[in-house]
């Protein structure tokens, strides 16, 4: 399913396997850079898989033969999965070198959308992604791990909705030793689903990236 939001188009695939739409990342990545596509957010579910980012260390993957996918972004591994609502922004930036304020965006986003649910996530100025830090400890609800190349975006973000949260305890999530992961579920005390936030997330994503797309 295909839709628009002013010059951002959107694309919802519902589930689909980790290598495939990383395929579909680049040749949307290549259409948005030679201007055949406008900038394009995906929006999706993976089957369980973990990546890993270039800077991923040898005792932060998983040592029970669980498969990894090495990839081309920034950051440490990760697991995706069923109950995690995926974005890949493929966006022609208006200021290609602002990699770091189009992370802030990103991240600002996030955080209105746990507000809306009534949790208080925040940023994590020395860690990237989307954070609650109360008296049970910091715990990591939102992970972003990012590539530019010709001033276009890949990868993104991934948002724990209702996710299977023990695959991260096979691994060091994002490189972290001493923080947990925690989900929209687990924070809320019920069941909520992807279809119950994605909406709302389209809506808080669209406004930030329309601040840093050209």
């Amino acid at each position: 399913m295909t839709t628009a939001t002013s010059a951002i188009a959107l694309k919802k695939l519902g589930l689909m396997d980790y290598n495939e739409a990383w395929q579909l990342q680049r040749t949307f990545h290549d259409e948005v850079a030679t201007g055949q596509r406008p900038s394009t957010l995906i929006l999706l579910e993976h089957p369980p898989v973990f990546t890993a980012g270039r800077r991923t260390q040898e005792h932060e993957r998983p040592t029970d033969g669980s498969t990894v996918i090495d990839v081309d972004r920034g950051g440490k591994i990760t697991f995706h999965g069923p109950g995690q609502l995926v974005g890949y922004p493929i966006v022609q930036l208006r200021n290609g070198n602002d990699v770091v304020g189009f992370v802030r965006e990103i991240e600002t986003a996030l955080i209105k959308v746990c507000a809306e649910f009534g949790i208080a996530a925040e940023r994590f100025c020395e860690r990237s992604g989307v954070w609650i830090r109360d008296s049970r400890g910091d715990r990591k609800i939102a992970a972003i791990g990012l590539r530019v190349a010709r001033g276009v975006t890949m990868h993104g973000f991934a948002l724990n909705i209702s996710p299977d949260l023990s695959y991260f305890d096979r691994i060091v999530p994002c490189g972290i030793p001493d923080a947990g992961v925690t989900s929209f579920a687990r924070e809320l005390g019920r069941e909520i689903s992807i279809a119950d936030v994605s909406p709302i997330l389209e809506r808080h994503i669209f406004e930030s990236l329309a601040k840093v797309a050209q």
